[in-house]
């Protein structure tokens, strides 16, 4: 867990704050390590892959940490609550809310043992080094957003390969990244083939908030010392539980916990 990183009002509103000349100075430097992650990484999980799906993993994992390390320019900083019933080399159906495309390497860092496979729409699967091979080679489903059959087919083979090999799916019911942090309405028809699908997996509630700071100037610059908060819920067993009260209970948790955070934000900057 890193140190606390007060924020203004304007960033607790859900607005950008103005941009400071110490956020170009440090947005170079990353762009640059963040790049050279994903070209190296490329050739060494292709490698990887030759010997295996769960060396390819390994070698994903290290990029995701490298990717979050990467961050670390800008002075972005990670404060970190893990619910103690949450363990390594264990597969989760893990129900998050999404503010940013880096909400993928920061969850795949920090589950790093229990290899996160995603839900990807299929243009990703394209021309993007590592991450383009990784959605195809991966593990993960890749589904075409148009055609609502293949993309629950998609989702269901994911949940029945994830609870056969005990690795970990993160899906977002959201559908699309939240552009301002707010909680959108989920979803359910995907999370709920997973749920199906994976019956055995118990369901972990993630809680994500700020990262789409990160992203609120597409890059141009990203803010020094941004403050990401994540919350990995305690995981919540199957039992008789049907998936749209999983799913309930999941998005409870999420809203409640972000509910938490800017509370505690607000009363610290008062």
């Amino acid at each position: 867990m890193s140190e606390t990183i007060p924020e203004s009002r304007a960033q607790q509103s859900g607005a950008p704050r103005p941009t400071r000349l110490v956020d170009w100075v440090f947005t170079l430097p990353f762009l640059i390590a963040f790049g050279a992650a994903l070209v190296v990484f490329d050739p060494i999980q292709r490698l990887a892959r030759q010997f295996g799906q769960r060396p390819q993993e390994i070698a994903v994992g290290a990029l995701q940490a490298t990717l979050v390390g990467a961050f670390h320019l800008c002075g972005t900083r990670l404060l970190v609550e893990r619910a103690p019933e949450l363990q390594p080399r264990t597969g989760y159906i893990l129900i998050a809310n999404h503010q940013s495309m880096f909400d993928i390497p920061i969850l795949g860092a920090l589950l790093f043992s229990n290899f996160p496979k995603y839900v990807s729409k299929q243009e990703l699967a394209r021309w993007i080094p590592s991450i383009s091979y990784n959605l195809r080679r991966g593990g993960n489903a890749v589904i075409d957003r148009n055609h609502r059959q293949q993309a629950v087919d998609a989702i269901r083979t994911l949940g029945e390969t994830a609870q056969a090999r005990n690795v970990s799916v993160v899906i977002y019911p959201e559908g699309t990244r939240s552009r301002a942090g707010e909680l959108r309405p989920f979803k359910p028809a995907g999370a709920l083939a997973l749920l199906a699908t994976a019956p055995d997996l118990p369901v972990v509630p993630v809680t994500i908030d700020a990262s789409w700071r990160l992203l609120a100037r597409n890059l141009l610059p990203v803010p020094f010392g941004t403050r990401v908060r994540v919350r990995f819920g305690t995981p919540m067993a199957r039992g008789d539980a049907e998936g749209p009260e999983l799913l309930r209970r999941a998005r409870e948790d999420i809203e409640a916990t972000l509910t938490r955070w800017r509370s505690e934000d607000e009363f610290s900057a008062s």
